[in-house]
Order: structure tokens, then sequence, then C-alpha cells
């Protein structure tokens, strides 16, 4: 699919007057910036890695990840090269592992298609999987200096407030008109360190609760700031109310290991290793599905299962109630997989260096099975 055009204002155009803004949020930037490792490299891929891992993910959280991802693969061609499972261990505990396979799978598109070197405008950008408009403008501009908008929650909220837009954020007629100040405000001399400046103000001062006005570089433009309503802005719909899920999990064991499977590349929890099971609807009585389920999913059967208790997971939009069972095996037996992708035998101390989802871990944990693993990992650390 051919990228999609964007307009290109004319920079003397600043209707809002957001441009003024400019030079006192580059001084501050160059004054209070954090010093993180990404901002020591001018390394494109380094960068691009940096912007993946940050999607709804704490800064502090992705440092020692991005440390070790780029040991491992450092390089758009060793990325492209690695085996999707060794991209998860690696990837594993960050969450959102759809960002995993949609940097291999752009990796392996940069290197047959770009001559292995990452194309240095946002346009281009957005033709590979996973990078969108946001992340296009971010790499575009950081890593190539190019005069590329980009707009996330910090830049909303720190829009919001400096222009007084006290309307439903989410509406395309406000997004429309976000991507425009941006654009209107990159034009410049380092729109690189400009747009790092705006998500900088957006995570240090301009806060979702307690802004720190009062030190805020921009504060004589902020139209929030003089109204006095900074924390109610952005103005954000209620959110959709969760759809509740119910499931069932069991431990199998044979020969002193568990059963792992994993699900598919598409849908929730895609390519994701798991303890078989499935869902249950809110009547079932769960103890009394679990047999049938872990034979419609794996083929075995289990002469009883004993109930361990349940574990709850909060979704985007779904809530999950999952019934977790340490369950007996039938003698003999072979794996006959039903919705699943792949399955192994695997030692239960060692199920979670597998790519796994919250459900997973917190079932294991249920389970017993991570206090092992703990022990196991300071043995590893003790001389």
């Amino acid at each position: 699919m051919p990228a999609r055009k964007k307009k290109t204002r004319d920079p003397s155009e600043d209707p809002s007057g957001i441009r003024r803004i400019r030079a006192p949020l580059l001084s501050w930037y160059d004054q209070h910036k954090r010093d993180l490792p990404w901002r020591h490299t001018r390394d494109p891929y380094a960068i691009w890695i940096s912007e993946a891992m940050l999607q709804q993910t704490r800064v502090e959280t992705v440092i020692p990840y991005w440390n070790r991802f780029l040991e491992a693969f450092p390089s758009v061609q060793a990325l492209a090269a690695a085996d999707i499972d060794d991209v998860y261990a690696v990837w594993t505990g960050l969450g959102y592992y759809s960002r995993a396979r949609n940097l291999k799978h752009a990796a392996e598109t940069v290197v047959a298609e770009h001559g292995g070197a990452l194309p240095d405008t946002a346009e281009e950008l957005e033709t590979l999987k996973g990078i969108g408009r946001y992340t296009a403008g971010a790499v575009a501009s950081i890593a190539f200096e190019r005069e590329a908008p980009l707009v996330d929650g910090n830049v909303i909220r720190v829009f919001a407030r400096l222009l007084g837009i006290r309307e439903d954020s989410a509406a395309k007629a406000v997004v429309d008109r976000l991507w425009d100040e941006a654009t209107t405000l990159v034009v410049g001399e380092r729109p690189g360190d400009l747009n790092q400046a705006l998500m900088e103000l957006g995570a240090t001062l301009c806060t979702p609760r307690n802004p720190s006005c009062l030190i805020c570089p921009v504060r004589e433009a902020c139209d929030a700031a003089a109204v006095g309503d900074a924390e109610s802005l952005p103005v954000k719909k209620k959110r959709t109310k969760q759809t509740k899920m119910r499931a069932v999990a069991a431990w199998l064991e044979r020969d002193g290991k568990i059963l792992v499977v994993r699900r598919p590349e598409e849908g929730l929890m895609a390519g994701l290793w798991e303890l078989p099971g499935g869902e249950i609807e809110a009547k079932d009585e769960a103890k009394e599905c679990v047999a049938g389920i872990v034979h419609a999913a794996v083929g075995l059967e289990i002469l009883d299962a004993e109930g361990i208790g349940a574990v709850e997971h909060l979704f985007t939009h779904r809530k999950l109630t999952l019934e977790v069972f340490r369950a007996r095996l039938a003698p003999g037996g072979r794996v006959r997989r039903s919705g699943y992708v792949a399955h192994r035998w695997v030692a239960p101390d060692a199920a979670l260096d597998l790519a796994h989802a919250g459900p997973m871990r917190k079932a294991m944990a249920l389970l017993g099975a991570t206090d092992e693993r703990s022990a196991r990992a300071a043995r590893k650390r003790t001389p």
C-alpha cells in the first residue's frame, strides 16, 4: 500500500502562534533533558528500537531491555536473520509482544527491499510493518533530522493545555489539528531535538496530575496555565466498558516436565506461550469443563484436576478471569494440537523463559512455579 501523502505547510503560517514556544522549549531541553542511552547515538536502527520499546512502556523499564536487545541484535541485519523465539526471549517481560514481531518483520523488509539501511523519511518508514505515523516522525526527525512531526500522548497533553483545546482529544477534527500544529512547530533547526523536547516536557513537567506549571518554560504562552484548568486537559471520552471473559488453564506434568503451548500469530496474546486451556461461558462450572477443554486443545486425557485458584488480568477492552488447575494425566497419549501452533514439554522453572503474557505469569505464580524460578536465578547469582 502506498504511503499516505502528508500535506506540506508554509512555516510562515502559524495561526495559533505555536512557533513562539520553539526557542524557549529547545533552550529548556538543552539544560534539563534526561540522560538516556539512546540520546548518545545517531544510529537509526538503535533509535528505532528505542521508539518501539517506549510505546506504552516507562523509560526506566525500557533502558535495560534496550541495552540487551542491541547486544543480542546489534544491527538490522542481525535482527532480520534472528529466530523469532530468540527475539521473544530477549523481549520477555517487556510486554506487548506484537512490537517484537513487527520489529523483526520490518527488519526483514529493510534488508530485502532497502539494502539493509533504514529509510530516512517518515513516508518511507510508514511502509514498514509496525511503524505508524508517530514512530515514523520520531525516527525520521531524531535519526535523520527530517522536519517530520509527531504526536503521542505527551504531545497531546502539552498541546491541549498550551492551546486551550477543550474538546474530546480523540475526535478526528482535534487529532487533525494536533498534527497540523506539530507540523508547523517542527519546521526549522534541530527538528529531532524539538520533538524530543515536546515529549520530555510532557513526561517530566506537563504531567497528567500535578503539572509543574510554575517552572514550565512555555508557561507564558499556555492557555491552561492562564485559566487554571491544566489538570482537566486533555478532555478524554469515557472508556468503553470491558468485556468479561472466563477461561481455564491446566498444569499437565509428565516425567518432571510440563506442557506449554503457543498461540497463533494473530489475535489476543498472539504468538505467546501459555498453559493449555481455553475459554468457558459465564454460567459454566470450571472444574466440569477442564477435562473436555484440555482434550479438545491438546488431545490428552486427564484423570482428575485440582483447582488451585483463579487469577485476573486486564486487557485494553477485556477482563479475563483465569481458573487454574493442576491435572493428572492418563498414561500414554500424544499431543494433538487444536488452535495452537506449537507445543513443548519444559522444566517448570524454565516455562517463563519463553515469551508469555501476564495471565501465564500469574498462573505460574499461583502454582508456585515462580518461587523455584527465583531460587534458580538466585543460585546462578551466587558465586
